[in-house]
This record gives C-alpha cells, sequence and structure tokens, in this order.
C-alpha cells in the first residue's frame, strides 16, 4: 500500500523533477517501497542528478518528518 507521502513524492518527482514513471518504478522496486530510500536508490542508478537529489532533500524536508 502506498501511503500518502510516497504518492506525494512521486507527484512530486514527476511534475517538478520529470522524473520518467519507469525510472520511479525501479526505484521504487529497489528501494523495496521505503519511501526513505528511493531518493538515494534513483541517484544510486542514475536515475536523478546530484542536484535533483538535493531538490528532493529540500522536498522532503519542507513536508516534515513521517508521522509515526
Amino acid at each position: 500500500m502506498v501511503s500518502q507521502r510516497q504518492r506525494k513524492l512521486i507527484a512530486f518527482l514527476q511534475t517538478e523533477l520529470a522524473v520518467p514513471s519507469e525510472a520511479i518504478a525501479l526505484g521504487l522496486r529497489r528501494a523495496e517501497h521505503t519511501t526513505n530510500l528511493l531518493p538515494m536508490v534513483l541517484w544510486q542508478y542514475g536515475l536523478v542528478t546530484t542536484e535533483q537529489l538535493s531538490q528532493i532533500f529540500d522536498w522532503l524536508e519542507d513536508v516534515g518528518p513521517v508521522p509515526s
């Protein structure tokens, strides 16, 4: 099940950074659906640049911590 935060992250990746759906799907499979790992997996596989990774981390910081 995809969390609201993960849906928002995916929307951000697609709309703001133009990350292709296929790249996001690969990242989700490799990160085992853990939202916190998705940005790093995308970067490790060369699917986002370091500048985009920084933008993702800024966005995550603005959104706030994952509710427990």
